[in-house]
């Protein structure tokens, strides 16, 4: 139906064109509301480390199991477009910070299921808004006052961090060794600056291969390379390597135009395959004047070029990718020439060795032992596939979090202790607001107190109980309390060694405050219709706004 409008003269004035929708007022907030909430509740079971893992099987039936919020709802097909808002803060969330994708999402749905409460009081959206976001200004005042300044490249606080990222995931078990492995990569790429450190977790290459367990798991000082040495008549192990990086074939290129050749006679036929191979060999010379034992070209590698790389006892790999090309620089310390005639021996990297070694039925070549790699190579094995992908995942997670830690050196602790703290700290500061905003003041303290709820109730304890004896303990001056989900205990979490990066934290507050501040203010959503079509409107599920 299209949507009219009354005129004066009482004519209807169409707006809309056929087939679109139009939901308003009251109906479209609830909605909305309703979606946001729903996409939290699919979250909350799985915060902490008794939470829940969820199973998502995509459309060709590949399994996910994991309990990483951003890849759930990466996973999930999430049509309607409050709900799509979410999604992003997750994404947001995971690409900024690397960790809180499940708790931005449950704090979120927490702050617009409060302010729905306000808004059946007759409370004007704008004026809970503004409320939320004064509110998290205030938040992150306190949290910034309750965090604890550590120094950035301070390894043992480094591990605590990434032990405690981990600790949610499947790979709790392994969490002290994989921890370990994930901050020494992290400090191995690390630069320092006059202000800290700058980290590029991109150089940190992550390979996984299934098969072994999670504790066969290992840093490389150096890169694994997914390719086979070219030739079997070369080296399978090269040690004290100068590695040459090509960027050039080093094959005979075809021309750009079209060229014909007219051989009349054998000996001409011989004299342009020699001529050819003259070509190639130069390549090849070129290689072995510079020093190079080990060639790693990022194009093609010619049958004839491969046959005397091999006759001079050259390791070389071929169609290496070009990220991979710029982390083997990285590591060597070799310089990626794209044209053959302007290597030297000053553009040779170095390590001790270069080995082609069996990762279970693929063939891997191994370059490690580099002096001062500013790109290392972290090897995820597991029992299946399965578990390698979530291995990663949660290695991702944690050289994240060793980064922000690396880069904004504050930690507070972990299990719910530091939103119970600041939610409490709120309500004290709401007292001074006047009017409607201390009401909107208070709901933002009690959506805090969600996340302790969440790991309350996930690990089996009374919330409602639990979080009053959190509250008491915090007002006595034991600011770092919290619960420890594991013993179902209130807890000093400084002593369980359970911390978390202030960034993280604070990343969560902005983030949840934007998208619930967005989704309130909505009061119409219009629902154009793809043209021609017949079906539901475009973006929305069948059945309107109401259904997901």
């Amino acid at each position: 139906m299209s949507i009219q409008q009354g005129s004066a003269g009482g004519m209807p004035v169409l707006i809309l064109k056929e087939g679109s929708t139009q939901t308003k007022g009251r109906d479209a907030q609830k909605n909305n509301i309703a979606a946001a909430k729903l996409i939290s509740e699919v979250l909350r079971t799985s915060l902490g480390p008794r939470g829940m893992d969820k199973m998502l099987v995509d459309g060709l039936g590949d399994v996910t199991i994991t309990n990483d919020g951003a890849t759930i709802l990466k996973e999930i097909d999430v049509q309607h477009p409050a709900a799509k808002m979410m999604v992003e803060i997750s994404k947001a969330t995971d690409n900024e910070v690397g960790d809180g994708t499940s708790s931005v999402v449950v704090l979120a749905g927490a702050l617009i299921e409060k302010a729905e409460e306000l808004i059946t009081k007759d409370v004007h959206p704008t004026i809970i808004v503004d409320g939320y976001r004064k509110s998290a200004l205030k938040s992150i005042e306190f949290y910034n006052n309750l965090a604890r300044k550590i120094d950035g490249g301070d390894k043992s606080e480094l591990i605590k961090v990434a032990k405690t990222s981990m600790q949610t995931k499947l790979v709790s078990r392994e969490s002290s060794e994989l921890a370990e492995l994930v901050v020494n990569g992290a400090l191995q790429v690390s630069e320092r600056n006059e202000s800290g450190y700058n980290v590029d977790i991109d150089d940190v290459k992550v390979e996984k291969k299934a098969g072994g367990s999670l504790r066969d798991t290992n840093l490389i000082k150096g890169i694994v390379l997914d390719k086979e040495v070219v030739h079997g008549g070369m080296p399978k192990r090269v040690e004290k390597a100068k590695i040459a990086l090509i960027n050039s074939a080093l094959e005979i290129e075809k021309t750009e135009f079209d060229a014909k050749i007219n051989i009349s006679s054998p000996d001409q036929m011989k004299m342009f395959l020699d001529e050819e191979n003259k070509m190639l060999k130069g390549m090849v010379d070129k290689i072995i004047s510079s020093g190079a034992n080990v060639a790693i070209c990022q194009k093609g590698i010619d049958d004839v070029a491969q046959h005397y790389l091999a006759k001079s006892n050259i390791l070389a790999v071929r169609r290496v990718k070009e990220s991979d090309m710029t982390k083997l620089s990285r590591a060597t310390g070799a310089r990626i020439v794209n044209n053959l005639e302007d290597l030297s021996s000053k553009d040779l990297g170095s390590s001790d060795l270069v080995e082609e070694r069996k990762v279970e039925t693929d063939k891997w070549v191994f370059i490690e032992g580099c002096k001062n790699p500013k790109a290392v190579t972290i090897l995820i094995r597991g029992g299946s596939q399965r578990v390698v992908d979530e291995a990663e995942r949660a290695i991702h997670d944690a050289l994240m979090v060793t980064k922000d830690v690396m880069e904004k050196p504050a930690i507070v602790a972990g299990g719910g202790s530091p939103e119970s703290y600041v939610a409490g700290k709120l309500r004290e500061w709401s007292s001074t607001l006047s009017g409607r905003e201390q009401l909107a003041a208070d709901k933002f303290a009690e959506s805090l107190e969600v996340i302790p709820l969440a790991l309350a109730e996930n690990a089996g304890m009374d919330p409602i109980d639990t979080l009053t004896e959190l509250r008491t303990k915090q007002a006595k001056g034991a600011k770092w309390s919290g619960i420890d989900a594991r013993s179902a205990k209130i807890v000093d979490m400084s002593k369980l060694d359970i911390v978390e990066p202030l960034s993280v934290k604070e990343q969560i507050i902005k983030s949840a405050t934007e998208v619930a501040s967005m989704i309130l203010r909505v009061d119409d959503v219009v629902a154009s219709s793809k043209s021609g079509a017949g079906g539901p409107p475009g973006g929305m599920p069948p059945g309107g706004m109401g259904e997901m």
